[in-house]
């Protein structure tokens, strides 16, 4: 058994570090010893915001010597009431549409190799095979920006207990929307986003998720379990289910999207003994 220390960590800079502005916050993350980051749309209320918010976000990115390795595309409010814009009918996944060139030349624009398009809650009254037709017609458009940015699109399922609304609930059902996707491009670019705490609050047993995906995963991400708090807080044992995964071929970054409980520089003693990578 490795050990937490011995696996490459990034930042989720949208739940971490939170305390600070924005452009702040790649700094902050380099002092505390990381060299990748990733974010959530920073600009919740604009899909396409001002040339100016990106090249600002990405210089703060550059000086700190932070690398981002992954981007959502624009979801809605979130942290908030959306789970994602792409499945959604009329202005919301127009607003997605119009995000996906902005999103995917800014990630281009940094190295960055992930985008993540969240999926988006069911809406009373609209039949849920239209809204899966306009999130396949939707998420074939990024799969495709992502290819020219050089990039994988992820695909993330949530649990039912925190996101009732959201149909993507298991691995399974991910990845069923993940294999639909890469039908329809021939690209091959649609992969798993495994956030190891969506599959234990689903109630997935999380080494089957692993044995059974580890190889369709295009990124991870982490938290404990209950609580959503750092490794160590809960009881998921996120030390071997790390390690399962590195087994079965997964060797690539792993998000720590979690709850700080005070101070985000302060969350890290857990990875006392190694330097985050």
């Amino acid at each position: 058994m490795t050990g937490l220390c011995d696996h490459r960590f990034d930042v989720n800079l949208s739940i971490l570090f939170t305390e600070l502005p924005l452009l702040e916050r790649p700094a902050a993350a380099a002092a505390a010893g990381f060299t990748a980051v990733e974010l959530w749309w920073p600009w919740p209320g604009s899909p396409v915001p001002d040339d100016s918010e990106l090249a600002a976000l990405r210089d703060a990115l550059n000086r700190a010597g932070t690398r981002l390795v992954g981007l959502n595309f624009y979801a809605g409010l979130l942290p908030g009431p959306d789970r994602g814009a792409l499945s959604v009918p009329g202005a919301e996944s127009e607003r997605f549409r119009a995000n996906v060139d902005v999103a995917a030349g800014f990630a281009r624009s940094l190295g960055c190799g992930a985008l993540n398009a969240l999926y988006g809650n069911r809406v009373e009254g609209v039949p849920p095979g239209l809204q899966d037709a306009l999130a396949l017609e939707n998420l074939a458009l990024a799969a495709r920006a992502a290819d020219r940015a050089g990039a994988v699109l992820l695909i993330e399922p949530l649990n039912a207990l925190e996101s009732p609304r959201y149909p993507l609930v298991t691995a399974a059902d991910a990845v069923t929307v993940v294999d639909k996707v890469n039908a329809i491009t021939g690209l091959g670019n649609a992969r798993l986003l495994m956030d190891l705490y969506h599959v234990a609050m689903g109630g997935e047993d999380v080494n089957r998720a692993i044995d059974l995906y580890a190889g369709r995963t295009g990124h991870v991400q982490i938290a404990d379990v209950p609580g959503r708090g750092a490794p160590g807080t809960g009881d998921l044992g996120l030390t071997a289910l790390l390690d399962r995964l590195r087994e079965a071929g997964y060797d690539d970054w792993i998000g720590l999207e979690y709850r700080p409980a005070a101070a985000s520089a302060d969350s890290f003693g857990w990875l006392t003994g190694a330097a985050p990578r």
